[in-house]
């Protein structure tokens, strides 16, 4: 995630001294991957783009709060993190959606949006589905593993940027991204046993990931 944090402390000066166009940059640059996270998170289009939205407006009412040296990546992202743990928490105890439901963009589901790149019609169903297990396991970590999987993984953060962002040291991040591997292997073991004796990329070597290996 290629963000100049010179840029963004001086946008954030600028904010904090009264400057409205600052927070309009500030959303221009980080709406999209802030997005991209919160719809990895909480697998939905609308709920995503409602929870960036929030986020840019908790950073609004807290500008005077923060430091001229503050990191805001990392600000950012902890404060998108939290907001979708509880949102996570609430839609658990008020269940509305489904994997495969649509998502209202040209027809896509969910599932679908997972994967950049669109397979050939034979491999289409089969890949659905395997993207379908895959989040539907990275939904079932624990918040702590699922937000360090996620932001490795999807964000290309550093271990050094992600624990800024978690709180904990680089090792602890390495535990964490081993831990969250180490339980979405048993989470879709029965899956992969399943899947033909050639599978998707996706499950490749049991790295279960989108793009890359974890």
């Amino acid at each position: 995630m290629p963000v100049d944090p010179v840029t963004d402390r001086s946008d954030l000066l600028a904010l904090q001294q009264g400057e409205a166009a600052a927070l309009n940059r500030l959303i221009a640059r980080w709406q999209r991957p802030l997005h991209h996270f919160a719809y990895r998170y909480v697998q939905n289009t609308t709920d995503a783009a409602d929870l960036a939205a929030a986020t840019f407006v908790r950073l609004y009412q807290q500008r005077l709060r923060l430091r001229p040296d503050t990191k805001l990546s990392a600000w950012l992202f902890t404060t998108l993190a939290n907001l979708c743990h509880n949102h996570h928490r609430w839609k658990r105890r008020h269940p509305t959606f489904a994997l495969d439901a649509p998502t209202g963009e040209a027809g896509q589901t969910a599932g679908d949006q997972l994967v950049a790149d669109q397979p050939a019609p034979a491999d289409r169903l089969e890949q659905q589905e395997t993207v379908a297990a895959v989040r539907a396991a990275i939904d079932r970590l624990p918040h702590d593993l699922k937000v360090t999987l996620l932001l490795h993984q999807y964000d290309r953060l550093s271990h050094l940027e992600i624990g800024e962002i978690t709180g904990c040291s680089v090792r602890g991040v390495e535990t964490r991204l081993y831990r969250a591997r180490k339980q979405l292997r048993l989470l879709l073991a029965d899956f992969i046993a399943a899947s033909p004796p050639a599978p998707s990329p996706i499950l490749a070597d049991t790295a279960i990931s989108h793009r890359a290996k974890l």
